[in-house]
Parts: structure tokens; sequence; C-alpha cells
């Protein structure tokens, strides 16, 4: 089952959440918050970094990071500073991600964190992150991007690398991936290149409407290069089997993707023989028509995109208890106060952050995306 955990210091909050249900493997997520706004960065940069080592108990046995993204306010001018910090951690396996996108608390850096028990941590073939149990070996990806070309090129070179990095692992981009994360600077202008780019990619790969895409988020943020159009996360599992693999839809609120010229899934879960895992792709105020709802109407557009992530957890048979940690992407900074109440009416003890990030279309103000874990019995290998 999942728990929940939160405290604070002085200088930092920590929400923390935990999957233990008495099998081998335990999972737990974390977001690092700063609480003292007027901390200049190295010192915020420092509570941050504080905290995260002490999570490697928090579970009451050692827990180890397999997966870390930093939310920056200002990344030209903080960049380095955190590279600096990681790079006393380069000979630790786990996969770093660095994004532009201020926490909407007026502090200038947060940090999101995955932690493992009972898997081995090591690192692969071109730099991925491998942890592996039972049969499964799962590849995290953090901060990919390039830097010749436009963004449809950027785009094309990412994925078509990181296509080879997983055949490399035994695994294809088509069979394994399960979710990617792609950060778009100016998002307005870039977008649609990136659309195309990961067009002509999965047409490559077979991904099309008439077999599957991959869970994602597509937002506005900066990466970690000034000369990058668009940065990628990703996330894959070589020795799972297709059967384990569903995606999901919640038809009767929202409409397919590929019907207004992009392709990811809604969702995507993944069950083993012990547990299913839910990645909820970047949510917003849509319909089954693909039409923005309630322009313009931030406590509307909130509540409809609440809506219609609960619907794609109720397809995977999940509610809001079962959420391990969310983000949030908010269009305009003013609305900050008022979705965060709405989000905690809902949320409730769920670890999450609101974050600037403008949304893939101009009239959406908000998203979110999250991802879930429950216990299940099933035939399949266990996690």
């Amino acid at each position: 089952m999942v728990h929940f955990k939160e405290w604070s210091s002085e200088d930092v909050r920590v929400q923390l959440s935990w999957f233990d249900n008495g099998t081998e493997v335990i999972e737990a997520q974390a977001f690092i918050h700063v609480i003292r706004q007027s901390l200049p960065f190295s010192q915020q940069l420092q509570v941050v970094h504080n905290a995260w080592i002490r999570l490697s108990c928090c579970c009451g046995l050692p827990i180890s990071p397999v997966f870390k993204r930093y939310y920056l306010s200002d990344m030209a001018n903080q960049i380095e500073e955190v590279k600096m910090l990681e790079r006393s951690f380069q000979n630790s396996p786990y996969a770093c991600s660095y994004i532009e996108q201020p926490p909407l608390d007026g502090t200038k850096v947060a940090l999101y964190t995955y932690l493992m028990a009972g898997m081995k941590i090591e690192r692969g073939k071109e730099g991925c992150t491998k942890a592996s149990h039972n049969g499964y070996t799962h590849l995290w990806e953090g901060g990919w991007n390039a830097v010749e070309g436009g963004p449809q090129e950027q785009t094309e070179s990412v994925m078509q690398d990181y296509a080879q990095m997983l055949v490399s692992h035994g695994s294809t981009l088509e069979d394994n991936c399960i979710r990617t994360w792609l950060f778009v600077d100016d998002i307005d202008r870039n977008y649609r290149a990136v659309v195309q780019g990961r067009n002509q990619v999965f047409t490559l790969h077979q991904l099309t409407p008439d077999t599957h895409f991959i869970a994602s988020t597509g937002i506005g943020g900066r990466g970690s290069s000034c000369r990058s159009f668009m940065q990628m996360d990703a996330y894959a599992i070589a020795g799972v089997d297709s059967r384990q693999i569903r995606y999901l839809y919640a038809s009767s609120l929202m409409n397919r993707t590929s019907e207004y010229g992009v392709r990811f899934e809604r969702g995507t879960c993944v069950d083993y023989g012990d547990r299913r895992h839910v990645f909820i792709s970047g949510t917003a105020s849509i319909n089954n028509k693909g039409e923005i709802m309630h322009v313009g109407d931030i406590q509307r557009q909130t509540e409809r995109m609440l809506e219609n992530v609960a619907a794609l957890l109720e397809e995977a048979d999940c509610g809001w208890g079962d959420v391990t940690s969310s983000v949030v992407y908010l269009r305009d900074m003013a609305d900050a106060e008022l979705v965060r109440q709405l989000l905690m009416s809902v949320l409730k003890n769920i670890p999450f952050i609101l974050v600037w990030a403008p949304v893939c279309r101009p009239g959406w103000l908000i998203e979110m995306e999250c991802m879930a874990t429950k216990t299940i019995h099933t035939t399949f290998p266990a996690y």
C-alpha cells in the first residue's frame, strides 16, 4: 500500500510517499521544497541537498536514488552550481535531469527524487540508469538533448539516439518505452516542430494510431543547454511482456491525441505479479473532441483537468489514494494561490509540486501528470 509522510524544518519541507506491500522491492518518491524564500540560491540548493541525503533511510531501511529532477528558477545562473554539486556524486548511478520550471512558492529550487530498496542499481550503456530485479531492467534517462539543427531536427536526433540506446539494452522504443517527458524551450513557438519530429520517429518505429503511442508530457521548460530547443527524460522496461501493458483513454471525456495531430497515450498501466504502476500523461482541460474546455477560466479548467485525471485513474482501477506523486504546470503564475488551494482539496497528502511552465496550447492554463501504484496479484513475475 501507499504510505505518506511530510515533515518540515526551518528551511525545508519534504513530502514523501512510499509503496511497501511486504515484497522484496520498496519504492519511494519525494518532493523537497525550500521554505525560506530569502535564502540565496547557494543556500537553498544546500538545504535541498541535505534533505535529500537524509532520505536514504526514510522508509526504515536503506533506500537508493534512481532518478532526480531539479526544478530551477534561472537555468543560466544556477546550472553550473548544481552540476558542481552533482559531480561529487558522479560515481553514483542515478539519472539526473535539470529543468528551468520555477517552483511557484517563491523559491529558486525544488527537487523530485525516486528511490528504491531491493533493486540492483547500476550505470548502463550510454549513461542510462539500470535498476534490475526478478528479470526486469528498469531504464531511466535524464536530460537527453541535442545542440545541432532546429527543434524538429533536435527532437528526431534525441529520440533516435534514445531508440538506439534501448536496442543496446535488448529493447526497442515501440515495445519497451513506457514514459517520456519533453521539455520545450519557448513552447509557443517550438512545440509544433517538436511534435513533427516525434511523429517522424514514431512512424519509423511503427508507433501509429493503429498500434499504440507512449505516455508523455510535452511542456514548456528550458533545458540545461542554451543551444537546445528541447530536452527529454524517459523511462523504459527491458524484460516486460506486452500483455503486461495497457493503455488508458477515458474516451467519454477525451479523444485520441492523434485526432488533433500529436502522438501520445493519455496514460499507461503496467502490471506485475505484485503491483500495478500507472503513468498519467500531462492532462489538461480537454473534451472528447480535442477542444479546450472553459477558455480563460482557471478554476473551471483546474476542475475539468482533475476530472479527466480521475477518469484515467479509474480506468486503471485506481483512485487518488493510489497516487504517489504529481506535477502541476501553470501558465500564469498569478493563478498559483487559487490553484494550490483547489489542488490541496483533492490531493491532500499526496506529494506534488506546482511549477511555472506554459502548456502546449496557449488556451490551456494548467496541466497535470501523476504516477500511481497499487497492490495486485497476477501470474506475471513480481516487480
